[in-house]
């Protein structure tokens, strides 16, 4: 794919005031609540994330002529299902920080931040629930569903998912099936026909995989300052990504990697060189590529829809997608 470094807002642009009123929905949900949880929402949506999903969404639902209320409204509920997530990831996985900035769980109980992950997963639920579709309402919770196996797949499996077939599956749930729920949902408000609505699914899904397959790149590559996350931290705590994977493709026989897989103590496992041997390689340019293949696609299924700034914008997106640095 030919490489076209993009500002965000190259592609924000088109909906940064449709943007403004997703933001504001979505704190009104803390409104009339315990302050202490009302606090830890605005903290949560005040945390400087991306914004991707709501753009994304804005974007297909204004490309099909989706109303633009039930539109905004989407863009919540989609955005605050995946803050909830974080919310109990962040628990689960036991950081710290995000982004930099203190998680709910270095500050609360880990009662009180699986409570205020609960809580944030009603309030996404009842935003789908009032864009009066019972289909996206169907999809939002066949969703939430997926998302949640997958994090029980990974936590119990971790080591064990050593394959492409897993592999897939896994970023499918953490982060595609979000992405393929947006734009399917934004086409189902505006009451499309099928074979829109299988390409605005398509282009969720193929752009949904090359974003996470880049996450897991960044792992590998980026500055701890910039990604927020000491760099390895997914090999370091057992989780095997495409790098990884495509490393142990060529080098089977690696014995660093196979103490690990063998489920030798991590602090008897010497990471930095295993992820120097990773990055020198190649296999982090493979992966590059195997991104670069589903934006591709992703592309390829906006190709029958009508020219415009949404449109464009979309195409930007997919580009930025793989070649952002964090």
């Amino acid at each position: 794919m030919e490489r076209r470094f993009l500002s965000k807002a190259t592609f924000f642009d088109p909906v940064q005031e449709l943007i403004q009123k997703v933001e504001a929905r979505m704190r009104s949900q803390a409104d009339k609540n315990h302050p202490e949880l009302a606090a830890a929402i605005y903290h949560l949506l005040s945390s400087g994330g991306k914004r991707i999903r709501v753009a994304i969404t804005l974007l297909v639902g204004g490309m099909v002529h989706a109303d633009i209320e039930r539109l905004v409204t989407l863009a919540a509920s989609i955005e605050l299902l995946h803050t909830a997530t974080l919310v109990h990831d962040d628990l689960i996985d036991g950081s710290l920080l995000r982004r930099g900035i203190p998680t709910i769980n270095a500050q609360w109980t880990p009662a009180a931040t699986v409570l205020t992950g609960d809580f944030i997963f009603a309030r996404a639920a009842r935003l789908a629930a009032e864009t009066d579709s019972l289909a996206v309402m169907k999809l939002f919770s066949e969703t939430l569903a997926v998302i949640v196996s997958g994090e029980i797949r990974q936590l119990f499996g971790k080591r064990l998912l050593t394959g492409r077939e897993d592999y897939n599956q896994r970023i499918y749930a953490k982060t595609a099936s979000l992405f393929e729920t947006a734009t399917t949902s934004a086409a189902i408000l505006a009451n499309v026909e099928s074979k829109w609505l299988d390409c605005a699914r398509q282009y969720g899904y193929e752009i949904g995989m090359a974003f996470q397959i880049i996450d897991d790149v960044l792992d590998f590559t980026g500055e701890q300052a910039t990604v927020g996350k000491p760099v390895g931290s997914d090999l370091r705590q057992g989780l095997i990504t495409l790098p990884a994977l495509y490393y142990l493709e060529k080098f089977p026989e690696d014995h660093e990697f196979q103490a690990f897989l063998a489920g030798k103590p991590a602090r008897e496992i010497n990471f930095d060189l295993l992820l120097g041997n990773i990055k020198q390689s190649g296999a982090v340019e493979q992966a590059i590529i195997e991104a670069e293949n589903y934006a591709h696609r992703g592309l390829a299924a906006l190709q029958d829809f009508p020219d415009g700034i949404e449109k464009q914008a979309l195409v930007d997106l997919a580009y930025f997608t793989v070649t952002r640095s964090k």
